[in-house]
């Protein structure tokens, strides 16, 4: 089980699956993410990788793969359209731009199951795929807006930082988010209800890219001195510890004495040394290993027409300062 970019890296994937030997003999359930330069999908392969082994007699082999760069939306869409091409058993794709997806697959129509993992299709296009495997991305931000509540009870000024502006996960957690605080569903902005307010300039989109991510906070931090709250709806500054420490570093008296909050999303190794580290007051995780785990499975079950429920969540951890050492589900 290789990590593989790019359309002819799958194509020499699909290949050797087509060889000769017991090769021949696997058909492939592609996993296809948004980006391998995020360590968060990393778990998903992982994951993939582990059922991989623990089904060596399988008729199916496990392909993990997706653009190299999380930022490119267009190439993951090409992705998806070359593996419907070359032919492969059952697909679960976690799109980017979930409406560019959702339109190739309306075009393609395939004939084999169809499932998104991570993120989901818009509603619209809900019906194109049998389930989703992932986040209940909506309750996600609700326990985001849970512990900003409790940290700051009288409210204050926030800054949303989300990804991709066409990614339905991380605008259903900012949805989430504005509807709890607000305590109205359908809340675009935060503009004083329950005295949270959301300041010019914010949300910011990082296009899952880390640097941006980073630099984003520094810039929020440098021309709002008298910010409250920083929600990273996903977890991106947090990919690159160094430079996130670097930022964090400029705040870390208000940090400490809790004049401004950092709530963020996922729980990978290095945002937990965060949490520890008090550069962070919450993280809400997802539990991406097991995405991948499950995924295999489940695109059997569909391809051998059993009835799978949808969607298909896989639960959150809470985690604080006070919790790091025990918050992980096992």
């Amino acid at each position: 089980m290789k990590r593989l970019t790019g359309l002819g890296a799958v194509a020499l994937m699909l290949a050797l699956v087509a060889g000769t030997g017991n090769a021949a003999e696997k058909k492939t359930l592609a996993i296809v993410v948004k980006g391998l330069d995020n360590p968060f999908f990393e778990q998903i392969n992982l994951g993939c990788q582990k059922w991989q082994k623990e089904n060596p007699v399988s008729d199916y082999t496990c392909l993990y793969t997706g653009p190299a760069s999380s930022a490119d939306e267009a190439g993951e869409v090409q992705i998806v359209d070359d593996l419907l091409t070359r032919g492969v058993a059952a697909i679960a794709i976690s799109p980017s731009n979930a409406p560019a997806m959702g339109n190739l697959i309306k075009r393609r129509a395939p004939e084999i199951p169809v499932m998104t993992i991570d993120a989901d299709f818009i509603e619209a296009d809900r019906g194109l795929r049998v389930t989703y495997l992932g986040t209940d991305n909506y309750l996600m931000g609700v326990k985001m807006a849970e512990h900003a509540a409790r940290l700051k009870p009288s409210g204050g000024t926030v800054c949303l930082q989300l990804g991709n502006v066409a990614a339905d996960n991380i605008n259903a957690r900012a949805a989430g988010f504005r509807d709890t605080i607000a305590g109205a569903k359908g809340t675009d902005r935060l503009t004083g209800q329950s005295g949270w307010t959301e300041i010019d300039g914010c949300p910011v989109f990082t296009n899952d890219q880390v640097d941006l991510a980073n630099q984003q906070m520094a810039d929020t931090f440098t021309a709002n001195p008298d910010l409250d709250a920083f929600i990273l709806i996903g977890g991106w500054a947090q990919f690159a510890p160094q430079a996130y420490a670097q930022v964090t570093d400029q705040v870390m008296d208000k940090l400490n004495s809790k004049e401004l909050i950092i709530i963020a999303g996922d729980t990978l190794p290095p945002q937990m040394d965060a949490l520890k580290a008090g550069r962070s007051h919450v993280q809400v995780g997802q539990r991406p290993f097991e995405m991948g785990y499950r995924a295999p499975t489940v695109m059997i079950e569909l391809i051998e027409g059993k009835s799978v429920e949808d969607p298909l969540y896989t639960g959150l951890d809470e985690c604080t300062p006070e919790t790091a050492d025990s918050c992980l589900a096992q």
